[in-house]
């Protein structure tokens, strides 16, 4: 079992940028896939990036592509989000979660999600 603890979130304007760690518990982080998802007022959650437990695998939403970077330190049991560019429409409660799954590929499926941490505020002013 793994515990997923979120961090960095906060407000800032559009076109700014903010990084969002995820600190995971257990010494098996390395054997887990890891992603991030977000979820604004109303609307369901969704998938943002993912990253697979080599760290060589990455999978990212359109929404995101180019402005957005996922990374993981295993040494650290921390995954990053690296969120540039921000947009009015990126403000969510963002979420990281974990899977035990050893793919090739990231893992970009909501339902493949075992551990989910309690999520972080972003919010972007335009």
């Amino acid at each position: 079992q793994v515990q997923l603890v979120e961090s960095g979130g906060g407000w800032v304007q559009a076109g700014g940028s903010l990084r969002l760690s995820c600190a995971a518990s257990g010494r098996t982080f390395r054997d887990y896939a890891m992603g991030w998802f977000r979820q604004a007022p109303g609307k369901e959650r969704e998938f943002v990036a993912a990253i697979n437990w080599t760290g060589r695998s990455t999978s990212y939403a359109d929404s995101v592509k180019g402005r957005f970077t996922i990374s993981r330190d295993n040494a650290k049991n921390t995954v990053y989000l690296q969120m540039n560019s921000l947009k009015p429409e990126d403000t969510a409660v963002y979420y990281c979660a974990a899977a035990p799954r050893r793919t090739v590929v990231a893992v970009t499926r909501r339902a493949s999600y075992d551990y989910w941490g309690q999520g972080t505020q972003v919010t972007v002013s335009s």
